[in-house]
């Protein structure tokens, strides 16, 4: 018996499920209901990843699994290195992909020592360069674009301070260093999401709407043709902490 190849019409489908899911404001206002309740337990900070704490929502671990898969970047750039776990995340992926020669770039003011040494002790350093300075400092920038080989595609992931204008620094700095095809990720723009009532509080410190990155999202994207917002990958990204944030470079 000949059973039919229907994996052209079950991508589809996912395509039409995911733009119809970006439109749907009850489903989108219930989820951030959820992730505002789920706070309370430090959902956030409760996964890690190969061992390392990995402080993001399972649903933007899988958003970027599919963002590297499909555009098999050489480069991966993250502003904020927090306890390490995403950049193990990514560096697992470019192992399991047979990269050899890929990198991944953890850019942050403060590397702290206990942290360095558990990234630098994983099996899975060899793809990890880490570099400790101001995200936008002149320096800093230097020594991040060093890291990236000639001919390189290139991914970035912004997910350090979280105001608007650090933010929108970053978008303008590390932006023109995303190659065409490849995806610039602002992380976090849930935070945009959030009336001053329902801010998370249990950081560092508090975000609140108009001073966060999906603010600082929007006036880059209106300062700029180069980009756009996947709507497809952003339309399924409920339960995520950062819906709208995943944009692909269409042009150099």
């Amino acid at each position: 018996m000949t059973v039919k190849d229907d994996r052209l019409e079950f991508e589809e489908h996912k395509k039409k499920m995911s733009l119809a899911l970006g439109k749907d404001e009850v489903a989108f206002r219930q989820s951030i209901d959820t992730l505002i309740m789920l706070d309370k337990y430090d959902y956030f900070y409760q996964w890690s990843w190969m061992g390392l704490p990995i402080i993001q929502a399972p649903a933007d671990i899988m958003a970027t699994q599919e963002v590297i898969w499909n555009t098999k970047p050489d480069v991966i750039i993250e502003t904020g290195v927090a306890r390490g776990g995403s950049l193990i995340f990514m560096a697992s992926l470019f192992a399991a992909m047979g990269k050899t020669d890929g990198k991944i770039v953890g850019v942050d003011i403060d590397i702290r020592a206990h942290n360095r040494e558990a990234i630098e002790s994983h099996p899975l350093s060899r793809h990890i360069t880490l570099i400790q300075g101001g995200s936008v400092d002149a320096e800093t920038l230097v020594e991040v674009k060093k890291q990236i080989p000639p001919g390189a595609r290139v991914m970035v992931v912004l997910d350090s301070d979280h105001s608007r204008d650090h933010v929108l620094a970053e978008c303008r700095a590390y932006g023109e260093l995303v190659t065409e095809g490849c995806y610039l990720v602002v992380a976090d723009t849930v935070i945009g999401h959030l009336t001053p009532e329902q801010a998370f509080t249990k950081r560092s410190k508090v975000w609140l709407q108009g001073d966060e990155p999906l603010q600082a999202l929007k006036d880059y994207m209106a300062e700029t043709d180069d980009f756009e917002i996947d709507p497809v990958l952003n339309g399924k990204l409920v339960l995520s902490s950062s819906p709208g944030g995943y944009c692909v470079r269409v042009k150099q």
